[in-house]
């Protein structure tokens, strides 16, 4: 029960190539089209009845500047109260490393599970999950079923993604591409429900029936986590459905996996993320569903509980200092349904669990800028990301910061110095060295553009398309032609005296029969 092809930034094609295709779908743009601006929608009400979001925005901003800042002591601390509850934290360095024990932790306990076959007792081989984008992004499900362990998504979405094969296109909505008739369509198939409507009820109550059975029977559960809490050692998982309640409270066996940036510091912390989060996410003004659990208690709950800690790159990103702020993310999803290159294509084009504006600065970083180069371009850089931000990222300069990270590492290899770009943009930076030959360069442009300028019909020449490698700009807008005479060769032309004879660049002379005088520059150039 795997989804399709796996969201691999190490072999995904570039995001303008996929971009290019995504944006021919147009049910698929119309769908998160419409997903996005509903969310936008409630998340702008709940808002607006805080006066002191901004002040929640900038105290979300400290507290997690202050946990990455002092990672390390937060996690050894969150280590030392979670072993001291009764739970296990176990360290990964990277994804095959988190997929080993967790695959071997699963096996453990279904097998202990299992025991003898009898009616009524769990299968061999069955887990139960909370969605997690983290367990996504080391592939977890994959490597289960290659142990012969059987992962059921118990969010709706991710069951939608998993029984649809298909793969999640959003943080917080992961099957915001797929509208209703969709949906129902892949219900009726995999859940052999043909008579099945396609009523929000009733979808919710054909998954409801599907997952129940699995919640009383399955006895091991793996889950993210929303945050760690280092004071208490506790593990937050936020969520609307109930689904995440049943995993932490039903199985025997808990396993958690989550990122090492997801800790904080102190419970009191989540008196101000707890606010955030939800309005940021999905307009709501809390969670239904906050659950916190702290280590094992003998007869309630899971009594078999594991953390498993992941960095999978996040202390290179630690290492970048303006680049950090990339961990403060909460996962929230404002700035996809903000962005407005991620509203046209979607999710997917992106190539990774993370999509979006977050998706452009954490993917690459993840894989130490050896892939997803193209993702930093992925943006505008209009900043309508930075604005919507609970905990006040500013992706745009992070987005200049790792496009700068991309230019100097081709720059390092001598492909990347004959790049045609690369050789552009030495051309252009002779040609501004020198007035004679920028000078020498307008004059050709024009005369080029004489050839590729068309009229618009209200006087105005646009060029619709360049040849060869500038062609790329053309493909999705146009140029609008260069004008006929440049500001210094209409400087140079102008008459240099007045009407009674004066001297017109001479400072104090009127310019103006207004009386208007040309002051002396503050500076002079030598061009």
């Amino acid at each position: 029960m795997s989804g399709g092809r796996m969201l691999d930034p190490r072999t995904a094609r570039p995001f303008p190539i996929v971009a290019a295709e995504a944006v021919r779908d147009t049910q698929m743009r119309g769908n998160v089209r419409h997903a996005t601006e509903v969310i936008q929608n409630k998340r702008a009400r709940v808002v607006a009845e805080r006066g002191d979001w901004q002040a929640l925005r900038e105290a979300g901003k400290r507290l997690r500047e202050h946990a990455i800042r002092n990672m390390d002591a937060y996690l050894l601390e969150f280590e030392r109260n979670c072993t001291r509850a009764g739970g296990t934290v176990h360290w990964a360095r990277d994804a095959a490393e988190a997929q080993a024990i967790v695959v071997k932790l699963a096996s453990e306990a279904v097998g202990a599970s299992a025991g003898t076959p009898t009616a009524g007792r769990p299968a061999p081989g069955e887990v139960i999950k909370i969605k997690s984008m983290t367990t996504e992004e080391i592939h977890l499900n994959g490597a289960l079923e290659a142990a012969g362990i059987r992962p059921y998504e118990t969010d709706l979405a991710e069951l939608i993604i998993q029984l649809g094969q298909d793969q999640p296109s959003h943080i917080v909505v992961p099957a915001l591409h797929k509208n209703r008739q969709q949906i129902r369509e892949i219900f009726r198939r995999e859940m052999q429900l043909p008579e099945l409507g396609e009523t929000p009820q009733e979808l919710a109550e054909a998954a409801r029936q599907f997952l129940r059975e699995k919640f009383l029977r399955v006895e091991t559960a793996i889950s993210g986590a929303n945050f760690l809490i280092a004071e208490t050692g506790g593990v937050c998982v936020v969520e609307s459905e109930g689904n995440g309640r049943m995993c932490l409270t039903l199985p025997k066996t808990l396993i958690t996996i989550a990122g090492i940036d997801k800790v904080v510091a102190r419970f009191r912390d989540l008196e101000v993320l707890v606010q955030t989060l939800p309005r940021s996410a999905t307009g709501e003004r809390m969670n239904p569903y906050n659950s916190i659990w702290t280590g094992v208690r003998p007869g309630d709950g899971p009594q078999n509980f594991h953390v498993v800690l992941l960095d999978n790159g996040r202390t290179d990103v630690l290492a970048d200092e303006p680049a950090r702020q990339t961990l403060h993310c909460i996962r929230c999803g404002a700035c996809q349904n903000a962005c407005p290159v991620y509203r046209e294509t979607g999710g997917h084009a992106y190539g990774s669990v993370y999509a979006g504006p977050i998706g452009a600065i954490l993917t690459p970083q993840l894989l130490g800028m050896q892939h997803a180069q193209s993702l930093p371009y992925a943006s505008s850089l209009c900043g309508a990301c930075y604005e919507v931000c609970p905990v006040k990222i500013n992706i745009p300069e992070v987005l200049i910061h790792l496009r700068s990270r991309v230019v100097k590492e081709q720059a390092a290899s001598i492909s990347g110095r004959l790049h045609p770009e690369a050789l552009a943009m030495r051309a252009a930076a002779s040609v501004f060295r020198s007035e004679r030959r920028f000078r020498a360069a307008q004059r050709a442009g024009r005369m080029a553009m004489k050839t590729m300028a068309r009229d618009d019909g209200a006087g105005q020449p646009w060029i619709r398309s360049l040849p060869g490698y500038l062609g790329g700009w053309t493909s999705v807008r146009d140029l609008k032609a260069m004008p006929k005479q440049t500001f210094r060769e209409w400087w140079e032309q102008r008459p240099h005296r007045t009407a009674d004879g004066q001297d017109r660049n001479k400072p104090g002379v009127p310019d103006h029969p207004t009386g208007t005088t040309k002051q002396p520059p503050a500076s002079v150039e030598s061009a």
